[in-house]
């Protein structure tokens, strides 16, 4: 007899593709289906693919209030990460300074390394108490050769928010680009391009109920001329990035987005209340605390620190899916590199879980899941007596 699933409680690593997006992705896919290539424009077929396309990248351009010419396909925001950085920095004759955090997913920081190596210079600066990149910190780290500043909107593991749309104005005023990689912002907090000082965005399909294997980078209009393509072979994507496009996957994410909704709707409200009833039954067990900013989060991520001697996160592996880091980290078995930078020591960083809720997440669950914490604690608790 097969036991149970786990409970899922790790929406910030992956979500499950909504079924409405799959009907709708299963529309280019089979012989009976718009599944031609969106580059062949010389028949039908290739001109209905390209059409889905098309409308796909105004999707995705309306949810963040951008002009549809701005959206450029790739196959996540680890290539849109990878993009906008080294697309950029090739655009100058001469290595200049990348400003980033020490808290960025690796996509990004790794990406930074690889500059380093090519003669730039990379500022990590490192958050408050809070887990928070002010902007004044930005500001301070400014320096006369800053090329590019790259920011994460909404931190992975700790759901803490960046005020990127200060920071945008400090950047600008300072003559500078900013990048934000924005792979845990859509549907949780406001975006609008049209308004706030970004030059580039980085985007995934499979954090917001689409597909895997597809993103998108938003370029706006002072990166247009500098960006430098990093995939060669064919000039698709207004010869910013190459490579048949695969238009089931974009169609889904299109739709995703168009799916996702704005904060202050119902699923946000349900949301928020189903993360107030998870924080106050977790904050109420022994040895517990928030890492990060109670207050400048998203309300779907929390990470829990558990100071009870003898804990350990796998215990709680069988009953509940969830993280005790981001996905990267988790498959090289390393301490997050966010805790660290937060100030935690590494055993304090390894005795704390991600938990992440999403559009399928209940009230029934949230209460399981207090429960498997409460027992796994007491259990660790009782072990050492």
């Amino acid at each position: 007899m097969n036991s149970p699933s786990p409970l899922y409680f790790d929406y910030a690593a992956t979500t499950p593709v909504d079924d409405r997006v799959i009907e709708m992705m299963l529309t280019c896919l089979g012989r009976h289906s718009e599944f031609g290539n969106p580059a062949s424009s010389g028949h039908a077929y290739g001109s209905a693919a390209r059409a889905r396309v098309e409308q796909a990248r105004h999707q995705v351009a309306s949810r963040i209030k951008a002009a549809a010419e701005q959206i450029v396909w790739t196959s996540g925001a680890t290539e849109s990460n990878n993009l906008a950085l080294k697309g950029i920095a090739e655009a100058f004759a001469q290595p200049g300074h990348l400003l980033t955090s020490a808290l960025e997913h690796k996509a990004v920081l790794d990406t930074a390394a690889q500059l380093e190596q090519r003669g730039w210079t990379v500022t990590r600066l490192l958050p408050d108490a809070d887990g928070l990149v002010q902007p004044e910190t930005v500001r301070a780290a400014l320096r006369a050769d800053t090329r590019l500043v790259s920011l994460m909107a909404v931190n992975n593991e700790l759901g803490t928010l960046t005020d990127f749309a200060a920071i945008g104005e400090l950047v600008r005023a300072h003559g500078a680009l900013l990048h934000v990689d924005a792979a845990q912002a859509v549907g949780k907090l406001e975006i609008d391009l049209g308004r706030q000082a970004v030059d580039l965005m980085s985007f995934s399909a499979h954090k917001v109920y689409g597909p895997k294997g597809i993103g998108a980078l938003y370029v706006g209009p002072r990166a247009q001329a500098l960006l430098r393509a990093q995939m060669h072979g064919g000039g698709h994507e207004r010869g910013m990035r190459s490579g048949t496009l695969a238009s089931h996957q974009i169609v889904g994410m299109g739709y995703a987005f168009e799916l996702s909704g704005e904060p202050g709707d119902t699923e946000h409200r349900r949301l928020q209340q189903l993360s107030q009833r998870l924080h106050e039954g977790l904050l109420a067990l022994p040895g517990t605390a928030v890492n990060g900013s109670i207050r400048q989060r998203v309300p779907h991520t929390l990470n829990l620190r558990i100071a009870a001697a003898g804990f350990n996160p796998g215990a709680l592996s069988t009953e509940l899916a969830l993280s005790s880091t981001s996905a990267c980290n988790s498959a090289s078995n390393a301490a997050s590199h966010v805790l660290l930078a937060l100030g935690l020591d590494e055993q304090a960083a390894r005795s704390s879980v991600r938990i992440s809720l999403g559009r399928y997440s209940s009230e029934a669950e949230v209460d399981a899941a207090i429960t498997v914490f409460a027992r796994v604690i007491g259990a660790a608790s009782k072990a050492l007596w």
